[in-house]
């Protein structure tokens, strides 16, 4: 009986242990990094753009965060680490048109890949990016800077689309510890 208790108890530790809801950075620096991110992103904002620009922009994908809403704790991170690898790579495309200084870019960019690279090692299993996510962030891309050019309010209008998905994100993590 005492062996049975025994091997439970290291069966539940292991589980806790590989358990995303361990990872000490998602606990202790994901929630510092997610503001500065987005701190870093207002400091980013161009203030004489055109509210309303004649721009066809790829709709938000709200079912897709939907969907990953509802999935399980690792689903939720791979999404999220799926979302910050594709802001980065949106924002590493030509800015030299971008009104936005140098090293503030650098430095969100830094943020947005330290993020993703520790969200990555919280996930103990392979999950296939989500093509639906990466064809959205494509359009998005090809819509915003194929009609505006890499002009800066081109850069504004996916400043602001990003700072959704940022958002959206940091509710998926921070559900991890609510739901707990």
């Amino acid at each position: 009986m005492l062996s049975r208790i025994f091997f439970a108890c290291i069966f539940l530790c292991v589980f806790c242990a590989c358990s995303p809801l361990s990872c000490r950075w998602m606990e202790h620096k994901f929630r510092q990094y997610s503001t500065n991110s987005l701190t870093l992103l207002d400091l980013m904002a161009y203030h004489y753009v055109n509210q309303d620009p004649e721009v066809n922009i790829a709709a938000f994908p709200y079912p897709l965060y939907h969907q990953a809403s509802g999935a399980s704790a690792e689903a939720k991170l791979a999404f999220t680490v799926q979302v910050l690898k594709e802001v980065s790579a949106l924002f590493e495309e030509d800015d030299s048109s971008s009104s936005w200084q140098e090293v503030t870019m650098e430095h969100f960019l830094n943020v947005v890949n330290k993020q993703a690279d520790e969200l990555q090692l919280c996930v103990s299993t392979i999950h296939l990016p989500n093509r639906r996510l990466h064809i959205y962030f494509k359009r998005l891309s090809n819509s915003v800077f194929g009609q505006m050019g890499h002009s800066a309010e081109a850069w504004e209008l996916i400043r602001r689309e990003i700072k959704l998905h940022l958002i959206r994100a940091d509710h998926l993590v921070s559900s991890l510890f609510i739901s707990n």
